[in-house]
């Protein structure tokens, strides 16, 4: 058992240690949800990770992206992120693909089976390729939805996708993945938090993304630190409580009462 694992193996047992070494995760997106999930995926002792990010650092990105500094504008996120991980574990058995997620592509990376899939991607198109085709393939994937425009990470939730609320994000993407034929089974996390409205800009368009919401350096990440909990969580057999849409409870509510 490696030295720097021993913290953990207090928690999860010697046993959890060697399931989580054994288990290949795939992040997809190293913003500032994927950068944060990505590292503590790493640091939780996790054997085979692939990541996958076209972008590069731009100045916008320091205030909430793990890869961003000051010194580093202009490359590769991947490649930053790549160089930190194994920083963080030599061992790790790391796969890099510098790419944007074309369906081709990602046909191609899900070819592989995993042990689970993090969706970290903040453009529509890109997130409803790789969760139609991993559900297609019925691989186990944990979706991060909507963190700008708000900012109290304690309205985190997880949810059923298509139990989701509060989020026009999740929103959106539910009402487009229902037409690619996809159902209940996709883990969601999303703020039940009201979202700024007069902190959206528009954009140019890039990468699939129209418009932006401001966002805040912390909420990010706690997005990010939600969507590995539930990845190591799964992996080790934890229960997992779903949030469920108020609208839902009510109709269970009224039909218990008419029931009895």
């Amino acid at each position: 058992m490696p030295a720097w694992l021993s913290r953990s193996e207090l928690l999860v047992g010697k046993e959890g240690i060697d399931k989580l070494q054994c288990s290949h995760v795939l992040v997809v997106g190293l913003g500032g949800v994927g950068s944060f999930a990505a590292e503590y995926i790493c640091r939780s002792g996790v054997g085979e990770m692939t990541i996958v990010d076209g972008d590069v650092v731009d100045p916008s990105n320091r205030n909430r992206q793990l890869p961003a500094l000051a010194t580093n504008h202009g490359e590769l996120k991947a490649e930053i992120m790549a160089e930190r991980l194994m920083a963080i574990n030599p061992e790790l058995k790391l796969h890099v693909v510098k790419e944007f997620l074309s369906p081709q592509k990602c046909r191609e990376i899900l070819e592989t089976k995993f042990d689970y899939i993090m969706d970290c991607i903040d453009s529509v198109t890109p997130k409803l390729i790789l969760l139609s085709t991993a559900y297609e393939k019925q691989q186990r994937i944990v979706s991060s939805m909507g963190a700008g425009g708000k900012i109290d990470p304690t309205k985190n939730r997880v949810a059923d996708l298509f139990d989701t609320y509060q989020c026009l994000f999740a929103q959106y993407v539910r009402k487009r993945i229902k037409k690619l034929g996809v159902d209940t089974g996709i883990k969601a996390v999303f703020s039940t938090e009201p979202f700024m409205r007069d902190s959206l800009i528009l954009t140019d368009g890039n990468n699939f993304k129209r418009s932006a919401y401001g966002t805040i350096s912390y909420l990010p990440a706690a997005f990010g630190g939600v969507c590995a909990s539930i990845v190591i969580r799964d992996l080790l057999g934890y229960p997992i409580e779903l949030e469920k849409r108020p609208g839902i409870i009510k109709k269970k509510m009224k039909i218990k009462v008419k029931e009895l």
